[in-house]
């Protein structure tokens, strides 16, 4: 047998015991899973022997097409983002304005809005289960205007978030998608 078949014999036999290393590490990593899953007790409910990691990531903007201005009303109303750039999971509504949590985790949320001046301020804020977590808010007589907001939070499945608009304030949107509401899973608990 010549060396270059013995070479090439060597170069597979190495690489065939590390595929089977590789194999046998990814069969005692499922076993280790399953194992701590099955001995805690509504760990992943409905999943008992399996790790499910979800991918949840929205991010709208106001107008569906045209241009509008939304407000001022004498209450505070939910913003309804209705133009979906991107609904991984489903988990915004865009008849509802809601985000509701499908997983238990942390979760980052950021938002813009836009306005021209006015006697009326432009403002958002970000509600989580009817508390108000942080709000973004701008008033100039003349102009342009922009603000902007984020937050991480942690979330229960079921928990919802969304923007209200507080009474006697205003926002504005285009083709140009100023006014926007994203946010992301950023890691399951």
């Amino acid at each position: 047998m010549s060396l270059h078949w013995l070479a090439l014999l060597l170069c597979l036999f190495h690489w065939l015991t590390s595929w089977i290393d590789d194999l046998i590490s990814i069969t005692v990593l499922e076993a280790s899973c399953t194992d701590v899953c099955a001995n805690v007790p509504g760990l992943f409910k409905g999943h008992p022997t399996s790790v499910v990691f979800k991918r949840l990531a929205f991010s709208v903007s106001l107008l569906a097409s045209d241009y509008r201005t939304i407000g001022p009303f004498n209450t505070d109303i939910t913003l309804i983002f209705k133009r979906v750039v991107t609904n991984i999971g489903n988990a915004y509504n865009p008849d509802t304005g809601l985000f509701t949590a499908p997983v238990r985790g942390v979760y980052h949320f950021e938002f813009h809005i836009y306005g021209h001046g006015s006697p009326n301020p432009t403002s958002a804020v970000l509600i989580k289960n009817g508390e108000q977590i942080c709000t973004s808010y701008t008033s100039q007589p003349a102009g342009a205007q922009k603000a902007s907001n984020g937050v991480s939070l942690l979330l229960e499945i079921g928990n919802v978030v969304y923007l209200r608009m507080w009474a006697n304030s205003w926002v504005h949107d285009n083709q140009n998608r100023h006014t926007t509401f994203s946010g992301h899973l950023l890691f399951t608990m």
